[in-house]
């Protein structure tokens, strides 16, 4: 995966972090098709990638992404229902692959973010947002619905805040994004970096394959009983203790030394 294969998005691996930037700041990084199109490439060629143990997602120039570039909007408003369709498949394609990516997944969010740009904030695990980010579910006021982000939204923040959300489009600030589950930690624009570094910092000492269980567990339990999933869970932990990671980490801690996967130790 290079950045010759993109041309509004960048890419650069380096220390177990994949960083992934929407990169076209003179839209405030709204997406278009050519967008959307190489961000669902890159998030279903993160499992082929070695050494990836996180994915960050941010914003070049003063947001992270201000939704839908309102020109190509256009454009596709006066195409057919066939091009319409294909390209909210599109979106409904890059979202399903970032929430499902086979690493956890962090966006850094500043600025402005809007529509679409909520959308990638629901589908990702962690969101360190700066203290004046702004955001907006404001499909309603173009005319139109926040329809296919709406499963990742209503799962991050619940139905009670969609529906306040979703019918009025009213902008809310950082404090508010906190408070109802869209963002899990706002840190000063001076410190955005910092914050999201020390967040890193806990991925990177994980175990990579535990960690990549860890989200799939969730899909696994959610929303079942636990008599249900009681046989796959007791299989689940029964492999993974009795497997390299678990034997390394447990080994690990009781000789007071740090696992094999973080950088500088040996097996």
């Amino acid at each position: 995966m290079t950045n010759a294969a993109y041309t509004h998005i960048q890419v650069e691996q380096a220390g177990g972090i994949l960083w992934v930037s929407l990169n076209r700041p003179r839209v405030y990084n709204a997406m278009d098709g050519q967008m959307m199109q190489e961000l669902a490439h890159c998030f279903a060629a993160v499992g082929g990638l070695t050494g990836a143990r996180v994915l960050v997602l941010s914003g070049v120039g003063p947001s992270f992404c201000a939704g839908a570039d309102l020109e190509w909007m256009r454009t596709v408003a006066n195409l057919g229902m066939e091009e319409n369709l294909a390209d909210a498949a599109l979106l409904a394609d890059l979202l399903s692959g970032l929430n499902s990516c086979p690493v956890p997944t962090v966006a850094r969010a500043h600025g402005a973010v809007f529509g679409g740009g909520i959308g990638l904030l629901a589908a990702c695990d962690v969101v360190v947002a700066a203290d004046d980010a702004r955001f907006s579910l404001s499909e309603v006021k173009l005319g139109l619905l926040p329809a296919v982000i709406s499963p990742f939204v209503v799962a991050k923040i619940g139905e009670s805040h969609a529906r306040a959300l979703f019918s009025s489009g009213a902008r809310f600030d950082a404090d508010r994004a906190l408070r109802i589950g869209l963002v899990h930690q706002v840190a000063s624009a001076t410190d955005l970096d910092t914050a999201l570094h020390v967040t890193l910092k806990d991925y990177l000492t994980a175990a990579p394959g535990a960690a990549a269980e860890a989200r799939s567990l969730i899909s696994t339990v959610s929303g079942r009983p636990p008599a249900e999933v009681r046989a796959e869970t007791i299989q689940l932990i029964a492999r993974l203790r009795s497997g390299p990671e678990g034997r390394e980490g447990i080994a690990a801690f009781l000789e007071k030394r740090k696992p094999a996967w973080i950088e500088g130790e040996s097996r």
